[in-house]
């Protein structure tokens, strides 16, 4: 699938669509996402052109990866969830209901979480 650079996510890194940045740096950018499912919902997004988590993964550097991945980690020590613990989601394809095609990391806190399936 080819990259859409008009997505919302590809705007928001250019700086046309204003966000409520919590960090950034080489390889990564996180904010406030607008309809928050929990307390603390920051989404990460790498600074590049990846569709989905299994783009970013099969195409992206070495470096990008670890650097964005570190950048999530530090994104949820800052926002003080990393202890008692977050929930990370990332959505990949119809299946998996991603909405935006531009790789991005949903860090989820603040609270005891409910489960994330129900149990059959």
């Amino acid at each position: 699938m080819a990259y859409d650079q008009t997505n919302v996510f590809a705007r928001v890194l250019r700086g046309e669509i204003p966000c409520k940045k919590r960090y950034e740096d080489a390889f990564a950018l996180a904010f406030d996402d607008i309809g928050p499912q929990a307390p603390v919902h920051i989404l990460v997004i790498p600074k590049g052109e990846y569709v989905s988590f299994d783009d970013f993964t099969a195409t992206a550097p070495a470096a990008m990866i670890a650097g964005f991945f570190r950048a999530v980690g530090e994104v949820a020590r800052q926002a003080a969830v990393a202890n008692p613990g977050y929930r990370l989601i990332t959505n990949i394809g119809p299946h998996g209901r991603q909405e935006v095609l531009h790789f991005h990391a949903h860090i989820l806190g603040g609270k005891l979480l409910g489960r994330m399936l129900p149990k059959e």
